[in-house]
């Protein structure tokens, strides 16, 4: 068969047919390899006794993704909508790193960012179940994203206001020289990492710490009750659909059939 700019177009871009299998599975096995090398070369011991042909095989993925990538900025419509697609930058960012490494070393290992691409295999193997929930999961996500920003909001005015307390408690002599270096110190243990980098020393400072502590314990499980919250509304849509708000403190959990808000007592309309 020919092979036209139509044909060659199907070819890539599609999935339905041999043809357009073959070419996904095998960009699929390059993929794979070049993210084995990346990480392989990482390893000290690999990287002396094979580092010439990683970087030889690395150089010979990285041309059969700039072709690869040519070609779908030649064979599509919309070249524009491509480029700027999430899939288009990632394909991009997928032969970067390779050609900065020329000029700002071990950039070549960033590469990694290829396992981005591994997504197509819900594409190529038609994984419909998977995409349903891929879709199901991302609606929730967006459903929660203004209460989400809130609780962020939230969470950096504490953060600023506990390590501007924590500042003027420990000061400089005790590792907290700045707002923000007492910032980061009150992220780190409200999230409850604790690195130990740095440690209050005062009486004050360690009940501040120990209460920012029991802080974060309660605050980690506020995004996934969010989270929870919005899936569940989502699974049994005909719960929610017979619940209302009360319009005096805006509780969204009033009944048919309440007469009177279950939170502040009033008198529902």
């Amino acid at each position: 068969m020919k092979l036209s700019k139509k044909y060659l177009a199907h070819i890539v871009f599609e999935s339905n047919d041999p043809a357009s299998k073959t070419f996904d599975i095998a960009l699929l096995g390059i993929i794979i390899g070049s993210i084995m090398v990346a990480v392989l070369d990482s390893v000290q011991d690999l990287h002396r006794e094979y580092g010439r042909l990683f970087y030889v095989l690395e150089l010979s993925f990285t041309f059969l993704f700039t072709v690869e990538y040519a070609l779908r900025v030649w064979l599509t419509s919309k070249t524009l909508k491509y480029v700027i697609s999430f899939y288009g930058i990632v394909d991009l960012l997928a032969i970067l790193p390779v050609y900065l490494s020329f000029f700002i070393a071990n950039t070549q290992l960033l590469s990694v960012i290829r396992a981005l691409r591994l997504l197509r295999v819900i594409r190529i193997l038609k994984l419909g179940r998977y995409l349903a929930e891929a879709d199901f999961l991302r609606e929730s996500l967006k459903a929660s994203a203004a209460k989400i920003q809130i609780f962020l909001f939230t969470v950096l005015t504490i953060v600023l206001v506990m390590g501007t307390l924590m500042f003027v408690i420990e000061g400089p002599e005790h590792g907290f020289t700045s707002i923000p270096v007492s910032m980061y110190w009150a992220i780190v243990t409200l999230t409850t990492v604790g690195f130990g980098d740095i440690t209050p020393s005062t009486p004050l400072g360690q009940l501040m710490a120990s209460l920012i502590m029991l802080l974060g314990y309660a605050i980690i499980a506020v995004p996934t009750g969010i989270v929870s919250s919005e899936m569940v509304r989502r699974r049994k849509p005909e719960h929610f659909e017979s619940l209302k708000s009360c319009t005096f403190c805006g509780f969204e959990r009033v009944e048919e059939g309440d007469s009177f808000c279950r939170k502040c007592g009033n008198e529902v309309n």
